[in-house]
Order: structure tokens, then sequence, then C-alpha cells
């Protein structure tokens, strides 16, 4: 590991902004994975309250050394605002969680819907002219549904959810900017039911099931039938009780650790120009959550 020894005038920084911080496993995945491959890049969390975000950044700017940043919540939203380029599917969505600084220029990218896509296809899942449910409307299903119609064409996109503007919202903005079927779904048992039925993918962007709730599902155990495939984002308990009903029947399964991992892997790339040593990466993350820490 880095010590203080090694930290040179330099030595690129990258870090992590959010409010709060202290439980972010991002430092030890990213500090690991620049030691592993010798980089003189060290990586810190910062905590920054909400409204001081645009002074934040303004530092980054002016900060020559300071390469990269992951950004957590409360500020996914409030970043894109202080960024100079963005891509017009990130404004859509409304948030980002990368910030790659260029001499100055600050490059903001959303690194969540690529790793989720990217966790499918690591396990064998393409979306691509299939049925797509995804469960709930927030931050991460907004990330997910926007980029799987922009990156892997399924054939109808389903959005389930309890938040009916927000629901809407989401399936009015989708449908703004795609030709692919798109419909928002109550999340009540009956509509729920037909939703699944009829689709071959399902992915849970609610936090149903999140430690210390793991015992709760979004899904009755009697919805999934032998033809879906199951991804669920939350990655603490590392098999949620969706997955392990999912697994008893035999469906393929994907946990949100791999999503964690793979936009991970994309900041990572996006600072170093770097292959990433995605399984070193993931180990790491493995063992802090086995070990008993929190996400």
């Amino acid at each position: 590991m880095r010590t203080i020894d090694s930290i040179e005038t330099t030595t690129q920084l990258c870090g992590i902004i959010g409010n709060p911080v202290a439980h972010s496993m991002s430092p030890a995945l990213h500090n690991r994975a620049f030691d592993l491959l010798n980089l003189d890049y060290v990586y810190l969390a910062f905590r920054v309250a909400p409204g001081n975000v645009r002074a934040a950044l303004d530092g980054m700017r002016a900060l020559e050394n300071f390469r990269g940043l992951s950004v957590t919540i409360p500020h996914k939203r409030e970043v894109i605002d202080c960024v100079d380029v963005i891509s017009e599917v990130d404004r859509a969505i409304g948030s980002i969680n990368t910030i790659i600084n260029d001499n100055g220029n600050l490059y903001g990218l959303g690194s969540d819907g690529p790793g989720a896509r990217q966790a499918l296809l690591d396990n064998g899942i393409n979306s691509e002219d299939q049925t797509v449910t995804i469960l709930g409307s927030g931050g991460a299903s907004r990330a997910i549904a926007f980029d799987l119609v922009a990156n892997a064409t399924p054939a109808v996109l389903k959005l389930c959810g309890i938040v009916e503007d927000e629901l809407h919202e989401l399936a009015h903005d989708i449908a703004a900017m795609t030709t692919i079927p798109v419909e928002a779904v109550s999340m009540n048992e009956s509509a729920l039911k037909q939703a699944i039925y009829a689709s071959q993918v399902l992915i849970n962007t609610t936090p149903v099931g999140m430690h210390p709730n793991a015992a709760q599902s979004p899904v009755p155990a009697t919805l999934l039938h032998e033809d879906l495939d199951v991804m669920d984002i939350v990655y603490n308990p590392l098999e949620t009780r969706l997955l392990k009903d999912a697994a008893a029947k035999g469906l393929r399964t994907v946990s949100g650790l791999e999503m964690f991992v793979n936009q991970a892997v994309i900041q990572f790339e996006s600072w170093t120009g770097k292959t990433a040593p995605k399984t070193v990466m993931r180990d790491v993350v493995l063992a802090k959550l086995t070990s008993g820490q929190r996400s």
C-alpha cells in the first residue's frame, strides 16, 4: 500500500464527495487498484455539505493534480450544473457520479447505468429484444433505464413504482428519446404480476431488502417464473431475499456487487486511461462486505 513517503508533487488526486461519506468503500477499492498497477495516484473521501458543491468543484478545477471525483448522495444532481461537458443522455437522466478534470475543464458522466448493463452482460444476460421490468423510479432507476434504451435496445421497458408523479415523469422522459415502448406500472400485486409474467429481465432498483431489512423482498416469490433473469442493485446483503428466491427457482441472478464494481471500473479507466484490475477491485469490496462493513 502507498505510504506517505511515496506521495510526491506529481501524485494525482482522486476522491469521492458526499454527505455522509465515511462509510464509502471506494477509497479502499481504488487505492488497491492504483497500487497494483503502480500508478502515482491516491484516492480520498471528502464530506461536502449541501450548498458547498460548486465551491468544492471550483477547488478541483483550480488544482492541477486533482484528476477525478466520484460523486455520491446527495450531490449527484447538483454537480451537473458545475461541470463543463456532459452528454445529452446524462443531462436527461439528471444526475452524474463521475468527474474528470482535464486541465481545468470538468467532464461529467454517469457510470451507474453502464455499470449495471455490464454486470448483466458479465453474467450472460443480454437485454436486447427482451422485455425488461425495472422496479423503482428514483435516481438509480433513471440511470439504468436511460442506459438500457440508449445502448441495449430492449423490446419493451416496463417501469414499476409507487411514487406516481416520479414514475410517470421517468416514463415520459425516456419515451421522449426512444421508439421503444415504455410503460409505467403501479407497484401493486396485480399490475406487478402482469409486468413480470411478460418480462425476461427483472431489475430491482428499490432499497427493499437492504440491510437491516434483509428479510424483505419487493416481489413475492410466486411471481418469479422460469424464463426470468433477476438483478438486484442492493449489495448489502450480498444475496438479497429477492435473489435467494430467484436462485431457489434456478434463475440466473446478478448481485448489486457486480454493478458497484463495474461502475468503479468505468471511473478508474476514465481517470487513468489504464485497464482496471476488476477482479482485484471486486475482491476488495467482497472482503469488506463479508467482514461486516456496511455499504
